[in-house]
């Protein structure tokens, strides 16, 4: 019996060219209702590796995923910072919903060690949310792989997955079922969607000032996660 269309696209990773995907895996709203409405599933995806691309620290590229990071940590699960370029702000943390004592800050001694300890982390099942900066230079095909092998241990451990990395890397090829670019205009955050389950979104969208759980900076009360230098 042949299938007609409306039976294919309900099928698990098959959606229409012109569609957002009916996801099967679970999301998690990120509290910005414009965004969360670009998102297919209609949140943050969860069991899965995600890409945040930002030129700049502390321009609000982790802010924006407090609330998502928050509900990750549901149920006791922890969230793991794997070699942020800043110490993480507790007071801007505790603020944005994310309870302290599941926040986990893990200070490689290489960028091996960072891989590993987020893999190894993302399987343990422990953990609602990785992340992890990784700015180091490596072959295209490289970081591919490691990245693929991110993608399956959160898949495996059903946690959040996100690295960090610079605007450049948009330009290459990513095994990452998400992937969203974010800048600072007029003091607004605006992010791009260049590759989801679904046509991209290729015009920025305004995500400042609708989080209900907003973390502050240094510089702005609303929608920023602040960071502190490790050494003066």
């Amino acid at each position: 019996m042949k299938s007609t269309v409306a039976q294919l696209v309900q099928l698990p990773g098959v959606w229409r060219g012109g569609e957002l995907e009916n996801v099967a895996h679970a999301v998690v709203p990120t509290g910005f209702a414009r965004l969360d409405a670009e998102l297919p599933g209609g949140g943050w995806p969860m069991g899965t590796l995600s890409e945040v691309l930002h030129d700049g620290i502390g321009i609000g590229e982790v802010g924006f995923l407090a609330g998502a990071l928050a509900r990750a940590a549901d149920n006791d699960r922890l969230v793991a910072w794997i070699d942020p370029p800043y110490l993480p702000y507790a007071p801007a943390i505790a603020q944005s919903g994310l309870p302290l004592e599941r926040c986990l800050v893990v200070r490689p001694a290489s960028r091996e060690d960072a891989l590993w300890a987020a893999e190894q982390s993302l399987k343990s099942g422990a953990c609602g949310a990785v992340m992890l900066w990784n700015a180091a230079q490596r072959t295209q095909t490289e970081e591919y792989a490691w990245m693929r092998r991110l993608q399956l241990a959160a898949q495996a451990g059903n946690a959040m997955a996100v690295l960090f990395r610079s605007t450049a890397a948009e330009r290459h090829s990513t095994p990452a079922h998400l992937r969203v670019v974010v800048s600072r205009e007029k003091g607004a955050l605006m992010v791009r969607i260049p590759k989801r389950r679904g046509p991209p979104l290729q015009k920025a969208i305004a995500c400042s000032g609708s989080h209900s759980n907003s973390m502050p900076s240094r510089s702005s009360s609303s929608n920023v996660l602040a960071l502190v230098p490790l050494h003066s």
